[in-house]
């Protein structure tokens, strides 16, 4: 099959490039969220999977797609169930998502599997870049305000997804060895996204680099981005509050300076690099610390209530439905606040309960049963991307409980992409000549 040369003498197959192509689509039409940028993604994704089955049609085999099968036709008969078949539609394309790119991605030679990293690095960094910017110029399409602060959420418009896909992609680069500035705008657009999930799933990540690469190398790699991305990070803090005027000479500078100071700091050594992020969080604690606090009151808190509601209303919905739930897209959450006022929101904010709300039991026990498959699909290690690529799927699966992540394109996209770079080859992988 022909392709399109890439990074010298690697041609990437139509399949690979369709499904890059449905990534990128993804990221610019709002994650896919809406309709158009989901019909495109999946439109593209969809096309991607069809010609790599016409290529081979034994790709479709394997534990992976076995459960999104299973995950996807009991949504279509829970949706018939409730008298609405479509219902179960979004379901069926998230997993085709996610197939797409563990079959597509599986199909490739190891350079192009690669090039398939690299190209997701890069629309991180995209992604980071914008949400900086939008905090900095307070652009409204790509910012949401909330507690008073200006939050980054590129073109994704909504800040967690995007501080997901960050996390994971910058534990990715991370392990992979990625250039120091790139990892660090990678940092810096999850700091700028302030969103407390990406952090802790972030951390998660980094433990699980270290125990699949090693703490030594993680570290090393980690340490010149990570003092970088404090620098730029300090200088963009004055910025979030909406009260105040952006700081944009501050913020520029501060991002040059601490993206230079990653690419200089590279170049020293493993131990110069550690004892210097050290020194950084250390000086961060101390003097950062305090103004932190008055700036970012909002965020520095785990409480939320809006959300503890949310999950009361879903705990509820879920013992009067355990077992096939409410139906696909019924899961709606009404509570009442301590102030009195009524409150209704769409999603739970957790991923896991939301399925156990509309699918019931049956359709959370599904979704272990799918994670259990991505288990044994890339449980064998690996040359190349595997230790980034599972390190990054941590990052997804943990983020997963705390947003809504399963329901934009992009991210299933980009969690097919890792499950099939970190997967053996299927079929054995031959070099394009």
């Amino acid at each position: 099959m022909g392709g399109v040369r890439a990074r010298g003498e690697v041609a990437l197959a139509p399949p690979v490039l369709l499904l890059l192509g449905a990534v990128a689509a993804a990221v610019v039409a709002q994650g896919g969220y809406y309709l158009p940028g989901r019909v495109l993604s999946g439109v593209l994704a969809g096309a991607a999977l069809l010609l790599a089955v016409t290529t081979d049609r034994n790709s479709l085999r394997g534990p992976v797609v076995l459960a999104c099968g299973a995950l996807a036709s009991w949504a279509l008969v829970r949706g018939g169930l409730a008298g609405d078949l479509v219902a179960g539609l979004p379901v069926v394309a998230a997993v085709g998502c996610l197939v797409a790119g563990v079959v597509v991605v599986r199909q490739a030679p190891e350079r192009a599997r690669e090039s398939c990293g690299d190209v997701l690095v890069w629309v991180g960094v995209a992604v980071g870049v914008t949400g900086w910017a939008a905090v900095v110029w307070r652009v409204p399409s790509w910012s949401v305000v909330a507690d008073g602060l200006a939050r980054g959420s590129s073109t994704l418009t909504y800040p967690n997804a995007a501080a997901a896909l960050l996390a994971a992609l910058a534990v990715f680069a991370v392990v992979g060895g990625k250039k120091a500035p790139l990892v660090c705008l990678l940092l810096v657009g999850l700091g700028a996204t302030l969103s407390r999930a990406g952090v802790i799933a972030l951390g998660v990540a980094l433990v699980v680099a270290c125990v699949v690469a090693g703490p030594r190398k993680v570290l090393g790699n980690l340490a010149a981005p990570a003092v970088g991305a404090l620098v730029a990070l300090a200088a963009l803090a004055p910025s979030f509050p909406v009260a105040r005027p952006a700081q944009v000479l501050l913020a520029v500078a501060g991002l040059v300076v601490g993206v230079s100071g990653a690419h200089l700091l590279e170049r020293t050594g493993g131990r110069v690099r550690v004892a210097v992020l050290a020194v950084a969080c250390v000086a961060a604690g101390v003097f950062g610390a305090p103004r932190l606090e008055t700036l970012l009151a909002g965020r520095l808190t785990l409480a939320s209530p809006d959300r503890e509601g949310a999950l009361d209303a879903a705990l509820r919905l879920a013992a009067a439905h355990p077992v096939i739930g409410v139906g696909p897209g019924r899961g709606w959450f009404v509570w009442t606040r301590a102030d009195g006022d009524a409150r209704v929101m769409r999603y739970v904010h957790n991923e896991y309960l939301q399925v156990l709300v509309e699918l019931g039991a049956i359709g959370l026990g599904l979704v272990a049963c799918l994670l259990v498959a991505v288990v044994l699909t890339v449980r064998r290690r690996a040359a190349g991307p595997w230790a980034g690529a599972v390190a990054a799927l941590a990052a997804l699966v943990v983020h997963s409980g705390f947003d809504f992540l399963w329901h934009l394109p992009v991210v299933l996209l980009t969690a097919g992409l890792l499950v099939g770079l970190a997967a053996p080859p299927h079929p054995p992988e031959k070099e394009n000549t």
